[in-house]
């Protein structure tokens, strides 16, 4: 293992992306394979000569993935059998899926404040939990009258939005053309849930009805995080589908 906990700092590769090697050669080691505990972050980070935060970048980076599980106050271990991560060629904001398929949809809602980041957000965006962010919700849907989603969005402070932005544009014309900030790299979780009372009066079904829960984390070219965001989705109304090629 010590030929492999090594950085090279002259190296054009940044350190996150290093350390993010060093930890994948670890996962297909058998002992960590079986069950061990990989190295802490202090301790990664000591036998590195790198700080602690960078450390803990290229961590966030594998946990989203689902290739690693962090417990706390237990450790990092390799994720076994609990997710199945799909790479795909390409990916979508909800406006170009609307467009392509030719429905036309509307904003029934926007709603902009800055707030204390959840715990999730904190993790993900690697920045203090008393750091405020611009957290912004639309409630969107087609123009007869009918609610299909709900998004909730926080945004990485780097980008630079001041919550005066007109969001009924399209959220990444909004990054890209006014901020330089292009969402390159879209990582999601797709989950079946019942529908809350407080999302069930949004969309406006029955409490208990089936939803669509899709947890969107976007990152830019240089792979830091941009945008964290889930979207809940009124399953009678909405299906989502993914064709997947062979290779040959």
């Amino acid at each position: 293992m010590t030929n492999i906990i090594h950085i090279n700092h002259n190296s054009p590769i940044p350190l996150h992306m290093q350390v993010e090697d060093i930890l994948r050669q670890l996962i297909a080691m058998p002992v960590y394979e079986n069950g061990k505990l990989l190295p802490n972050e202090v301790e990664l980070a000591k036998r590195l000569g790198i700080s602690r935060n960078t450390v803990r970048q290229a961590i966030n980076k594998l946990v989203f993935e689902g290739l690693l599980i962090r417990k706390k106050g237990v450790g990092t271990k390799i994720a076994k059998g609990k997710t199945v991560t799909t790479r795909l060629d390409s990916w979508h904001s909800f406006s170009q899926e609307m467009s392509g398929k030719g429905i036309p949809f509307v904003n029934y809602d926007i709603k902009v404040s800055w707030v204390k980041p959840i715990p999730e957000v904190v993790e993900f965006f690697n920045i203090s939990p008393d750091k405020e962010i611009l957290k912004l919700e639309r409630l969107r849907g087609s123009e007869e009258d009918r609610a299909i989603v709900y998004f909730i969005s926080y945004f990485h402070p780097r980008v630079g939005l001041t919550g005066k932005e007109d969001f009924s544009r399209p959220l990444y014309t909004i990054l890209e053309e006014d901020y330089a900030t292009i969402a390159s790299i879209s990582k999601e979780e797709i989950s079946a849930e019942l529908a809350e009372n407080w999302i069930a009066k949004k969309l406006s079904i029955h409490k208990g009805a089936p939803l669509l829960k899709r947890k969107r984390n976007v990152f830019d070219p240089g792979e830091r995080p941009v945008e964290y965001n889930i979207g809940y989705y009124n399953a009678e109304h909405f299906t989502y589908s993914i064709e997947i090629r062979g290779g040959k």
